[in-house]
């Protein structure tokens, strides 16, 4: 164990000299640091190592994460500093008067595809809603029965910030109770259904790849009232893919766990970029996970103020998470979703204004 460490020590400091730019550095640190990475590695032959030794073990394999962390830290000022050093330097000189090749615009894929699935739950009867970016550990936790310490949390590598109990919002489900606590009066005395879809960025620590990013977006989705069941869940989802994709899509619903509803179930749609034979963005796998959904938890009704137990209040609502991001990869065939944050102009200018 010891001279494995040693050797990937001096493969990291040969690999990080070569190293000039930050791109190239950010491909280094996902070698060590990703799932597949060698940190990951070492972590697995941890398990083989004799009991009375894991702990000595343990505790280099952390020293040595750690001195890689602090290395790619160090190194990434310093490239940073390097590069916006020569990029103030080598800025070229231009004329305001000039007229742009190109007057137009577009708006981003993301944003067509989100004021597109707007208008379809509108249609539906459905009131769209906004949420906050930064959330507290409660609603972006705890109100959707994930208690703190709960192994659930480990689902989501989450951005946490100095101020105490403030974090980065990593799914749209942190607006549930939100929602709850805004229409639940309007439920119980009006007997009008909760119907909501809420938009919005999510942020998660991911390894960056084809399908995935650390900042994407989602479209959550509600509908609490007497009498609701998983028909009515599957009937809205198929009418909104049918809309979204003017076709027939190809969608399979298995079991998924989400200690939000119960039952839970993953839909997935067939890949409409190699049409189910297997690519980059869909892990070759033909199919691409795209509206977790289910039941909503007894628990979530509570903590949002919903009766699920006496009389006559007896409610009970589906939810379904929409990714944003992958949707719009299928509808507009984005092989990459790097795409959407590298602000390229010639990816994105393909995409006519509405």
């Amino acid at each position: 164990m010891k001279t494995k460490i040693q050797e990937l020590k001096q493969k990291f400091n040969i690999e990080l000299a070569d190293v000039r730019d930050t791109k190239t550095l950010e491909e280094l640190r996902l070698s060590f640091f990703s799932k597949k990475g060698y940190i990951s590695a070492l972590m697995k032959e941890l398990g083989k190592v004799p009991a009375e030794q894991k702990k000595e073990f343990g505790q280099i394999i952390n020293g040595f994460k750690q001195e890689l962390s602090d290395r790619f830290d160090e190194a990434r000022r310093e490239l940073v500093e390097r590069e916006e050093e020569l990029a103030v330097n080598c800025a070229e000189a231009y004329d305001e008067s000039m007229p742009t090749v190109n007057p137009g615009g577009s708006y981003h894929p993301i944003t067509l595809i989100q004021r597109e699935l707007e208008d379809i739950f509108r249609s539906m009867g459905f009131d769209v809603e906004d949420y906050n970016e930064i959330v507290d550990d409660y609603h972006c936790f705890e109100a959707l029965n994930i208690p703190k310490f709960h192994p659930a949390r480990d689902m989501q590598d989450t951005y946490y910030l100095d101020t105490p109990n403030q974090l980065l919002k990593s799914h749209t489900s942190a607006a549930q109770n939100h929602i709850m606590m805004k229409y639940g009066r309007a439920l119980k005395e009006q007997n009008r259904p909760i119907r909501a879809v809420f938009p919005g960025r999510c942020f998660r620590n991911e390894a960056i790849d084809a399908c995935h990013e650390n900042t994407f977006f989602q479209m959550e989705g509600i509908m609490i009232d007497k009498d609701i069941s998983i028909s009515n869940l599957i009937y809205f989802m198929k009418t909104m893919l049918s809309e979204v994709f003017e076709r027939d899509i190809t969608v399979r619903l298995r079991p998924g766990f989400f200690p939000f509803v119960e039952p839970g179930f993953e839909l997935d749609i067939q890949c409409l970029i190699c049409g189910g034979d297997g690519c980059p963005s869909c892990k070759n796998s033909g199919w691409l996970e795209l509206c977790p959904c289910g039941m909503i938890h007894p628990n979530v009704l509570k903590y949002g103020g919903i009766n699920t137990e006496e009389e006559p209040y007896q409610y009970t609502g589906f939810a379904f998470g929409l990714g944003l991001t992958r949707l719009a990869m299928m509808k507009y065939g984005i092989k990459d979703i790097r795409v959407f944050n590298e602000a390229d102009l010639n990816a994105l200018s393909q995409f006519v204004s509405k």
